[in-house]
């Protein structure tokens, strides 16, 4: 038998074929793939990235230089403006050939650029402000930044601000022999010359230097991927840094101006640069009414000369040297006062210095916070214990909770005692008042009532647990908590009657609670408990904006009566606290056309001195007038003033004065009336019941 043999030299052959075949199939195939994808890939480039590329290579060719926006103005609300902004012209120069010292070509040109530093040097000599700050041919060229270290080359320098009318007029005539200069208008931030609630208003400070603060930190995160030129913040635009500029900062600033720049691959000017102007901010109604303002801030001056000079009670009070004062409407919330003294000029900052050695020890708002607001002789700040003027608050509560009634008396024999060791805490002066309803315990400040009669008896209801029954009480209040009105910074308090360490016990706690001796609480923050009191429960946000106008007069944004929360109590208790508002011996009021409601106080505070313990009396002060139909809530605050019968009322006498006059505290304004001349009497008449 024969068997087949396949020829393999021939089986190779066909087998190599087959494999060439293959691989020209698969180069084919790849390459028409390959074509393919470069296909797909420039139309995606010509009809979806291309708009996209060219307005990058566009914008390569062009650069933007920012110029600052013309803020609006704050205004008070007679309509006079205390925060505006005035136009000014400034001299901006654009490097039209390379000056730079590191480059050949930059040195040839040197000569030519100092020759044009002391061409503008004499047209500054000549035509310049006598009183202004004078430049140096060396300033000039500071500012010329010839080696680009401080700006792009493209970028126009900053040679002078606030230029007289002189200097424009010649750089315009004569704008052929001075290439690339530009007159730019700007804007210089003036604040009334007054002082008019400066600590309130706030005060401007460059964007570079503010990016602690939340609002700013947030914008220069957003300023990176910033697509329009008008809303990006530059580093040395100047922004809102406290009170009102702060808080208002977005419809205050406008928009930025730029200029167009079209430059070449070297980032130097390679065209005629294209200006657009700035747009200017809204402006903002305030609720403070600059004279009703003034007269407070007087007050306060006069007052404190007044207590370092004329004894009472048998000393002078020569530590008095900080005061503070809020006054706000009981309908409306707005706040028409809002004092802290002392207070500062900030047009020191009108001119871009930041002068803080001026005005460090005193620029925060005392009225809203303790830091950087004044200290008294012995270094008290502005926020002091409230003494008395919690009393109506502890009635309130002791009535709402069903710890006595309207009718019940308590025997006051002078003193109250509390825990199993009898500790006593004394009324002022040791005075004994024998039977008083709960009335007449606010009317003659009975310590021992509330030692005795709230506080333990808060305690003998709750436990320590009771603690957490009078902080809501505070809190309802807004004693311990903002007060919302926007301001930056506010001080929520001193809540000492938690440190049950300090204190002893839950039970020491709450008896040194009940009459004023374990909160501190700032002036606005008593202002709105008060104006809460004159509406019998209903906490009210302060207003200090009435609305905010475009240019135009359009109005923008209107502020209206906000309630933040709401008590309710049964009327016989607010009728029975009111009615116990009736602090007697106060001459500051004597002559007074109105009932009025009013609780004063004399928190004492110790401090140390070369290792010794001095006690101190602050003066505290809250009222609400008229009696019948409030109208105005005002609190007053002066550390180590005395008694608040003759350191704090003198000062809200003056208030309700000035409101009087402007708005009336009948709804009918009452112009020039005559003020109380008498700041004080006889040390015989001082309140001793605080």
């Amino acid at each position: 038998m024969k068997f087949f043999k396949p020829d393999k030299r021939k089986q190779d052959e066909g087998d190599a074929g087959s494999q060439f075949n293959l691989r020209i199939n698969l180069f084919f195939f790849s390459t028409f793939i390959i074509f393919c994808v470069i296909i797909v890939r420039l139309a995606i480039l010509q009809f979806v990235e291309g708009p996209e590329l060219t307005e990058q290579e566009t914008g390569g060719r062009t650069k933007n230089f920012p110029l600052q926006p013309i803020r609006g103005s704050i205004i008070d609300a007679s309509g006079t403006p205390i925060a505006f902004s005035k136009p000014s012209n400034a001299l901006y120069v654009t490097l039209l050939k390379n000056y730079n010292s590191q480059t050949e070509k930059g040195k040839e040109n040197l000569p030519e650029i100092k020759a044009f530093a002391e061409k503008m040097f004499k047209v500054f000599e000549e035509h310049g402000a006598a009183d202004a700050e004078k430049m140096t041919v060396e300033d000039i060229l500071d500012n010329l930044d010839l080696d680009s270290k401080k700006q792009g080359g493209y970028e126009p320098r900053r040679i002078k601000g606030d230029l007289t009318d002189k200097e424009v007029a010649y750089f315009i005539e004569n704008k052929d022999e001075f290439p690339g200069v530009e007159i730019v208008e700007e804007n210089i931030r003036y604040y009334d010359k007054d002082t008019v609630a400066v600590q309130t208003i706030g005060y401007l400070q460059e964007f570079k230097g503010v990016k602690s603060v939340d609002k700013y930190k947030k914008i220069d995160e957003q300023n990176k991927d910033q697509k329009d030129p008008g809303l990006k913040y530059t580093e040395t635009e100047r922004v809102g840094r406290d009170g009102l500029e702060l808080m208002f900062q977005d419809e205050l600033r406008g928009k930025n101006g730029y200029m167009s720049i079209p430059i070449n691959p070297l980032n130097m000017i390679d065209g005629t640069p294209i200006l657009v102007p700035p747009e200017k901010g809204n402006n903002v109604h305030t609720t403070i009414h600059k004279e009703i303002q003034q007269k407070t801030e007087q007050a306060i001056v006069d007052q404190l000369k007044w207590l370092q000079t004329v004894p009472f009670s048998g000393k002078t009070h020569p530590n008095a040297k900080t005061g503070y004062a809020v006054a706000m409407e009981v309908d409306t919330g707005n706040i028409v006062a809002m004092a802290s003294i002392p207070d500062y000029d900030p047009n020191v900052w009108k001119d871009g210095t930041d002068d803080w050695d001026k005005v460090m020890p005193y620029y925060g708002n005392g009225t809203i916070t303790p830091y950087s607001s004044g200290r008294s002789g012995n270094n008290l700040d502005s926020v002091p214990l409230l003494g008395s003027t919690i009393k109506p608050l502890s009635v309130l509560m002791g009535l709402n909770e069903g710890l006595f009634g309207v009718n019940d008396y308590y025997y006051d024999k002078g003193y109250g005692e509390f825990g199993g060791d009898k500790s006593r805490v004394r009324n002022s002066q040791s005075r004994v008042f024998g039977p008083i309803d709960p009335a007449k315990a606010i009317e003659h400040s009975s310590n021992a009532f509330m030692v005795e009669w709230v506080g333990k008896q808060l305690f003998n209801k709750y436990g320590a647990k009771g603690i957490d029954v009078w902080d809501k009480y505070m809190k309802d209040f807004g004693l311990g908590v903002s007060t919302e009105s926007g301001l930056l910074n506010e001080f929520k308090g001193k809540i000492e009657y938690r440190n049950i360490k300090q204190a002893g016990s839950p039970l020491a706690a709450l008896v040194f609670a009940s009459f004023g001796q374990s909160g501190g609480y700032t002036t606005l923050q008593l202002a709105q408990y008060t104006t809460m009191l004159a509406n019998q429960g209903a906490r009210l946000k302060p207003q200090l904006a009435s609305k905010i106008e475009d240019q135009n007069g359009n109005v923008v944004k209107e502020f209206k009566r906000e309630v933040l929360n709401e008590v309710k109590f049964p009327q016989i208790y607010w009728d029975e606290v009111i009615k116990g508002m009736n602090t007697q011996g106060l001459p500051s009021f004597d002559g007074f056309g109105y009932d009025f409601a009013r609780k004063t106080g004399t928190s004492q505070q110790d401090v140390y001195i070369d290792g010794k313990r001095i006690s101190t009396d602050n003066g505290v002060f809250i009222a609400f007038a008229p009696r019948e139909k409030p109208k105005l809530a005002v609190a007053v605050i002066i550390p180590e003033g005395g008694f608040g019968s003759y350191s704090a009322a003198p000062i809200a006498r003056k208030i309700f004065d000035a409101y009087d006059e402007v708005y009336g505290l009948d709804g009918t304004p009452h112009p020039k009336k005559v003020e109380n001349a008498d700041e004080g009497a006889d040390e015989s008449d001082a309140e001793s019941t605080e």
